[in-house]
Order: structure tokens, then C-alpha cells, then sequence
């Protein structure tokens, strides 16, 4: 019994310290090279949750000098922003793999001018 009535309070600090977070957004970004150009863009949306967030995987035409710094990530009401810079030189179609974890949970993911709706799974 000595030992249940040390572990509760320990318990409780622990619940009220997990529901204590502040709001942020974080993001992982991977890309590749595809090709040289923009001919075969395939407008396909992938999105994979889990646990530490939301996985997606599309393709995009960038500069060929694009950088992960360039990619701007950031959280609007229960949107997140991800904006790519535009390509003024020759474009180039890059696979890309952005991972996001955001707290609050996020509705809406806008990529430049495209708004798509995020719905947990029920599995």
C-alpha cells in the first residue's frame, strides 16, 4: 500500500505535465531528383499517418539549385503552410517525402495555392 501511495502522486505530476504543451509544427523533408524537366509530373497526394505525424509524398517542379532551407513551414489556425520557393530558372521534378508532426492536430495541409483536407484513420 506504501508504494501505491508514492507512485500516485507521481502519476498525476505526470498527466498534468503532458497536457501541459505548447503548440508547434516540425517538419523533415527528403527529396530526389526524378528528371530534368517537368514532362511527366504526376499531380498524385500521398498521405501516410501514424503516431509522430503525417507522411506525404508527392511530386514537384523546383529550381534546380533548391535547397531544404528554402522550403517554408509554418501553422495558421488549424492549417499548416508548406511553401516552396518558385523556380525561375530551368524547373526540375524532384520526388518529395515531408514528414510533419504539428500540435495542435491540424486540419487542412496547404502546399503553395493547394488545400487538401487531412482526416485521421479510423483502423
Amino acid at each position: 500500500m506504501k508504494n501505491v501511495n508514492s507512485i500516485l502522486p507521481l502519476l498525476m505530476l505526470v498527466v498534468i505535465f503532458s497536457c501541459n504543451r505548447k503548440p508547434f509544427v516540425e517538419h523533415k523533408l527528403k527529396f530526389e531528383k526524378i528528371s530534368d524537366n517537368c514532362e511527366n509530373l504526376k499531380p498524385s497526394f500521398r498521405v501516410v499517418s501514424n503516431i509522430a505525424g503525417e507522411r506525404y509524398e508527392f511530386e514537384k517542379c523546383l529550381a534546380g539549385g533548391f535547397t531544404k532551407d528554402m522550403l517554408k513551414v509554418s501553422r495558421q489556425g488549424d492549417t499548416v503552410l508548406v511553401q516552396f520557393p518558385k523556380a525561375d530558372t530551368q524547373p526540375i521534378l524532384y520526388k518529395i517525402t515531408l514528414d510533419i508532426d504539428s500540435y495542435p492536430r491540424y486540419n487542412f495541409i496547404t502546399v503553395d495555392d493547394e488545400t487538401f483536407m487531412v482526416t485521421p484513420s479510423k483502423d
